[in-house]
């Protein structure tokens, strides 16, 4: 399954780095510990998280995340973005709480 293919089934809006929806979605990942993201996620997991700063691209890019989900209408920092679009990692958005969009991309990957 494609990053594209869980903006669309679980209408998802894309805020930045669009060039990356063709990214393979292998699982995904929770947590707002950034310590925890990095130890533990694996590459092409969706990062579902409420943090919208620049080391969120970090992480991502250093485990070659396939998307992040912010969560309960947060949106990115301008340099968070600006950094999503540099390294073609889409970011997208939903106003559900973590738990009801976790549960709904688990079912979808299941």
């Amino acid at each position: 399954m494609q990053v594209q293919d869980i903006v669309d089934k679980l209408n998802l809006t894309v805020l930045a780095g669009s060039k990356g929806l063709n990214r393979e979605v292998t699982g995904g990942y929770v947590s707002d510990l950034l310590s925890d993201v990095m130890g533990f996620s694996n590459e092409g997991q969706v990062w579902i998280t409420l943090q919208t700063h620049k080391n969120v691209m970090a992480i991502a890019s250093l485990k070659e995340l396939a998307a992040i989900i912010l969560v309960k209408g947060f949106k990115p920092d301008a340099d968070m973005a600006e950094q999503a679009e540099e390294e073609e990692i889409p970011i997208l958005a939903t106003d559900e709480s973590t738990f009801d969009i976790t549960g709904k991309l688990y079912t979808l990957l299941k």
